[in-house]
């Protein structure tokens, strides 16, 4: 297997998209920081064909191929294997809860020549080529046929881990014991062990249940399939009889079913002509129909003459008038009275209110000239005061002053005002001037509440003319309305007698339901009559139509008693003559019933002498004998050939548990692991030794004894030493002799024919001295140099990784891991 390119998407440290292109890089190194995302490369590589990855621990770790912040990480491969570039796909997704499952994975060959760098191109899957695989569960083998090797071996032959040389190299011979059955799978050998075992027991039950299988066949001998044969042939013999008697035998039955159907066709003959007798109650029909008619016809009548009256009334109802025109002119008669009376009422008080309105008139006028009086003394008496002030200046002077306040002559305070002296003018003109106003104002009062009150009344007697005159327009409408009307008593007796005719036409119309009631039940009474008159002659029809194969006579269709009668008669005599032929058919039934059953005898002696059970059915019953004992002479055959497999299986059984417990003794002893052990790291040694002479310029040698290695030291006269004692390159150029030693014992050892075309190690070189280094260096230089295969390398020293001529860079940031090529 030999990887071209790989493709990466949020695959652990590599979020971003990143492409790693092997193409012409035969010898090249993964270099970049501890940390960087060098080893991831390689995880990629086994992620994408096997769907784990070493450092993981197994399939379990599935969720580390995500990156932390990633939902999805896709991985895509293309690589060259035995000749046939195949592109290996798998994703992973994370779903809502945090589970992570492979979403697709797929392995498809692509096309001779194709050009891996289409795949920036945005190609779609189809066009990749055909695909060998489509699922998850279909990869593991695809990848075996296409890579040939299976996941523990790819680890141990392509991509070697760190750390696993010198390990394998300085193990102690029990530990590289178990390395080697583990590297080698010679753990195969208890599990064929245990196979072995298994299948040892698994035979050994089936030759216990093939014992039990020929117990039960211990009956099949030639004497039980003798018996079985001469059975079959007196079965046979038997059928044969049957088969020549059977005839016989049917056409006696045949005879005798035809004497007994002609019997029971009489009979029934007989029994259908005894069955005719005219129903009870026939004659009453057609009285019943002809009464019922008649009450028909009679309530028809009936109700003929009720409604005749029923409409003459209305006629005289209609002629009386209109019933709703004489009750509007008697109500307007009692309207007109009853206005007339309201009429009266409101002119007496029209002339009440008249009457008071005056006297308020006058009252009013009366109180105007009084407060007319009034203003006229109160002039008078403001006249005189002033007449009087003129006459007493002083007097009217002091009327101003007040105690304390300035004289109006000498601007003086005056301490007390001195009081007027009695009988002055000046105060009898103020006394009189102030009754004058009180009069006055009295008056004044007076006028408004009688001018008030003439307001009033004016309103009230205003309002009584408007209702009289109301009133006096709807006297005169009624008057006009009941001119040339008749008079109220003429009114009523009119309205009397609508009222009888009404009730007149009411108990008309009552009638007339109740006649036509009883029309109906008349009428219905007729149809029942007449139903079941036509129900006795569809009776009568019945029977003579079930009659019609002895040829009745023909009936009268107007009488249906007469009818029955005719045909009871002619019945009883038809029946009186088939009596008189019965006794001689019953004698010949019973003559052909005897000769049957001598035929039906003769034929059970001869199953009896068969030694079988009395027949149903012989001429079956003797077929199914015949057939019986066929059939279990066939089965004893049958049985007797299934003991002759059952024994051929037994010793075949016995066979497969005597091999299979045989290699399980052999398998468990310790000597033959050992054997293989020792045989495998025989050849291990050898092919590792033949590598180390090549990587070392034909220095050194690897061998072993009693399960330690050593090295010889051809340079040094052929010293043999311990490889504890080795310097750091020759223990690197000794462990990668056993690597790949070990690479190409796995490969052999593969069930397929496993191409390995490269070889990645990731190795720890960052504690190697500098003599070592270079030592380390020119070893890898001349395993590339062989050309047989892919070489790569994962180092974080710059010294080895200088001297590679294609390297890919490996930077990390914050973001994403990325990848660059440089050199050649």
């Amino acid at each position: 297997m030999r990887p071209m390119r790989l493709d990466m998407a949020g695959f652990t440290v590599f979020r971003e998209e990143t492409t790693v292109d092997f193409t012409d890089a035969d010898f090249f190194a993964l270099v970049g920081p501890t940390g960087s995302g060098k080893s991831t490369v390689l995880d990629a590589i086994c992620f994408a064909l096997y769907g784990t990855v070493p450092r993981w621990g197994g399939a379990r770790g599935l969720a580390n191929a995500l990156a932390p912040s990633a939902t999805e990480a896709r991985v895509r491969l293309v690589f060259e294997s035995a000749g046939d570039r195949y592109v290996a796909t798998r994703v992973v997704r994370r779903d809502g809860r945090g589970t992570v499952k492979t979403a697709n994975a797929g392995l498809q060959l692509m096309p001779p020549g194709f050009d891996v760098t289409k795949l920036d191109t945005g190609l779609s899957p189809e066009d990749l080529g055909e695909v060998v695989a489509g699922t998850p569960a279909e990869m593991e083998q695809a990848v075996l046929d296409a890579v040939g090797l299976p996941y523990e071996q790819f680890t141990s032959c392509v991509v070697l881990p760190q750390g696993q040389f010198a390990d394998f190299l300085h193990a102690k011979p029990a530990t590289r014991q178990q390395i080697l059955v583990n590297l080698l799978g010679l753990g195969v050998y208890e599990e064929v062990q245990k196979k072995a075992t298994e299948r040892a027991g698994q035979a050994e039950a089936k030759l216990e249940a093939v014992d039990k299988m020929l117990g039960g066949l211990a009956d099949v001998d030639e004497e039980s399939l003798a018996g079985a044969r001469e059975r079959v042939d007196r079965m046979r013999e038997l059928a044969g009889a049957v088969a020549a008697a059977v005839p016989e035998l049917e056409r006696a039955r045949a005879t005798a079913r035809e004497q007994a159907a002609a019997l029971a066709a009489l009979d029934g003959e007989l029994a259908v002509l005894a069955g005719v007798r005219p129903p009870d109650g026939t004659a009453e029909l057609a009285r019943a129909v002809a009464a019922a008619r008649t009450a028909a016809d009679e309530a028809a009548t009936a109700v003929a003459l009720a409604e005749e009256r029923e409409e003459k009334l209305r006629g005289e109802l209609a002629a009386a008038g209109d019933e709703s025109a004489l009750r509007v002119q008697l109500k307007a008669y009692a309207d007109r009275e009853r206005l007339a009376g309201d009429a009266a009422a409101v002119r007496a008080a029209v002339d009440a209110a008249q009457a008071e309105h005056d006297a308020a008139a006058g009252a009013l006028a009366a109180a105007r000239a009084e407060a007319e009086r009034a203003e006229a003394e109160l002039e008078a008496a403001f006249r005189a005061h002033e007449e009087a002030k003129a006459t007493d200046q002083a007097v009217a002077l002091r009327a101003h002053l007040v105690d304390g306040g300035p004289c109006p002559v000498c601007e003086q305070p005056v301490p007390k005002v001195p009081a007027v002296p009695k009988g002055s003018a000046v105060a009898r003109a103020l006394a009189a001037g102030k009754a004058a106003r009180a009069a006055s104002e009295a008056a004044k009062r007076v006028v408004q509440e009688r001018d008030a009150a003439a307001r009033e009344l004016d309103r009230v007697l205003l309002r009584a003319r408007a209702e009289h005159d109301q009133l006096g327009a709807r006297l005169a409408e009624l008057d006009g309305q009941l001119a040339g009307a008749a008079t109220p008593e003429a009114l009523r007796e009119s309205l009397a007698e609508h009222a009888r005719l009404r009730r007149a036409l009411e108990e008309a119309a009552g009638a007339v339901r109740a006649g036509r009631d009883a029309a109906r039940r008349a009428r219905g009474n007729l149809d029942g009559a007449q139903e079941r008159l036509r129900r006795a002659w569809r009776d009568f029809d019945t029977v003579r139509d079930g009659l019609a194969r002895f040829g009745p006579p023909a009936a009268d269709r107007d009488d249906v008693a007469a009818a029955w009668t005719a045909l009871a008669g002619w019945a009883g005599e038809q029946a009186g003559r088939r009596r008189a032929d019965r006794a001689g058919l019953a004698a010949a039934v019973d003559a052909a019933e005897a000769a049957a059953g001598q035929v039906a005898e003769r034929i059970g002696g001869l199953f009896d002498a068969a030694g079988l059970a009395a027949p149903e059915d012989p001429q079956r019953d003797a077929a199914v004998a015949v057939e019986r004992a066929e059939a279990e002479l066939r089965r004893l055959e049958e049985r007797r050939e299934q003991a002759a497999e059952l024994r051929e299986q037994r010793a075949g059984h016995e066979r497969q548990a005597r091999v299979a417990r045989a290699l399980a003794g052999h398998l468990r002893a310790n000597n033959f692991e050992r054997w293989l052990l020792a045989e495998a790291l025989d050849l291990l040694v050898d092919g590792a030794s033949r590598i180390l002479r090549e990587l070392s310029g034909g220095q050194y040698d690897l061998v072993h004894d009693k399960g330690e290695f050593f090295v010889v030291d051809h340079h040094d006269a052929g010293l043999r030493r311990g490889v504890r004692t080795l310097s750091g390159g020759e223990t690197f150029q000794a462990s990668l002799a056993l690597a790949l030693a070990l690479s190409e014992q796995l490969a052999g050892m593969s069930t397929s024919a496993a191409s390995l075309e490269s070889i990645v190690l990731d190795e720890g070189f960052g504690t190697l001295d500098a003599a070592t280094l270079d030592t380390v260096a020119a070893t890898l230089e001349n395993l590339a140099a062989r050309g047989d295969r892919m070489v790569g390398v994962v180092t974080h020293v710059p010294a080895l990784a200088e001297r590679i001529p294609v390297r890919f860079v490996v930077r990390k940031d914050a973001r994403t891991a990325r990848v660059e090529r440089t050199g050649l």
